[in-house]
């Protein structure tokens, strides 16, 4: 069965998970939580996700994250690829780290931020790993400590979370016993689960409808209301119409090339060569920004077409400088 696309667009919310190849676990120390925080981190710097909440088990993680200006896969791609080398190098290990691609599920922020957020926060004690709620506020390697205060994390986003709360230092207490109240609510499946069942929020609600005879729309990619569902797909289907239009009349890549040499006051060859001067290299960054993001050539064809290897080419296309900004405008 065809995997099915990511939903995504700016400011969407996402829960995403990652599991450890057969059960393998993805952290073996603190130095491995650490590498993956601090990955973390550079993506909330690069104003590329807001993240609400997280927790590190050590065969899985759990995110929930808001995406910025740049897509969920491409950060997701930046950190996961990182992470995975420096883990092999560190561990003296080869070959894949996790199973399968990650799973991100787009959710309607009104009704399930909180409730996500508790759920997440609530892994590290469902797991086993702290044996009481007092010692989950003091554990360093889920974002509940942070929003408590008793961990510092600058790039987590704390105050959206206690906003909701209210203010003063009365929020974060307000928050703690909302948390604490999700203790008695089980592994919640509803927030986990596929298509109709998670977006009506139980099997229970599932059957009262098909008694009414209500349908409702549904999507296992996404976590919300019919109407969010409907919404988040019409946005998805117009966003790839809108790829299609522009793949349509995409240039081959000689001749965005030879367009972006000319632009710069390079020789095509010099290009091709991709040699270390600065200006060749913003050139080559702005080629591959142009190719890749901007009308929907792969990274190998990119590569084969340059000669270099395809990660160079994803790196490039990540990238951002005011060159490849200006020139896509322009463009």
């Amino acid at each position: 069965m065809p995997r099915q696309a990511r939903l995504d667009a700016p400011g969407t919310l996402h829960h995403v998970m990652a599991r450890g190849i057969e059960g393998t676990n993805i952290f073996r120390s603190d130095t491995d939580r650490d590498d993956f925080l601090d990955r973390l981190a550079a993506q909330c710097e690069a104003d590329a996700l807001k993240v609400y909440a997280w927790a590190l088990i050590p065969n899985h993680f759990h995110l929930l994250v808001q995406t910025g200006n740049r897509p969920l896969y491409a950060s997701m791609r930046k950190m996961l690829t990182g992470y995975v080398v420096r883990f092999n190098r560190r561990h003296e290990r080869q070959g894949h780290l996790f199973q399968n691609r990650y799973k991100s599920i787009v959710c309607e922020q009104d009704p399930y931020l909180l409730e996500l957020t508790r759920y997440i926060h609530l892994n590290p004690l469902r797991a086993g790993i702290v044996r009481s709620i007092r010692e989950l506020e003091r554990y360093p390697w889920s974002g509940h400590s942070a929003i408590m205060g008793t961990t510092k994390r600058k790039w987590q986003d704390t105050g959206e979370i206690l906003r909701y709360f209210g203010k003063g230092q009365g929020s974060v207490r307000r928050y703690a016993a909302f948390v604490e109240e999700g203790t008695s609510r089980g592994k919640r499946e509803d927030l986990v689960g596929g298509g109709l069942l998670r977006s009506v929020g139980g099997w229970s609600e599932v059957v009262s409808m098909r008694r009414r005879g209500q349908g409702f729309a549904s999507d296992e990619r996404i976590l919300g209301s019919g109407e969010f569902v409907e919404r988040v797909i019409a946005e998805t289907e117009r966003q790839e119409r809108e790829m299609l239009r522009l793949r349509r009349r995409v240039p081959e890549l000689s001749v965005l090339l030879k367009e972006v040499a000319c632009r710069e006051g390079l020789d095509e060859e010099e290009l091709k060569k991709v040699r270390r001067g600065r200006k060749v290299s913003a050139a080559i960054k702005v080629f591959c920004q142009m190719a890749v993001k901007k009308y929907g050539h792969t990274g190998a064809s990119v590569a084969r077409f340059l000669g270099v290897t395809t990660s160079l080419v994803n790196r490039y296309a990540a990238s951002s400088s005011e060159d490849s900004l200006e020139l896509t405008r322009h463009a």
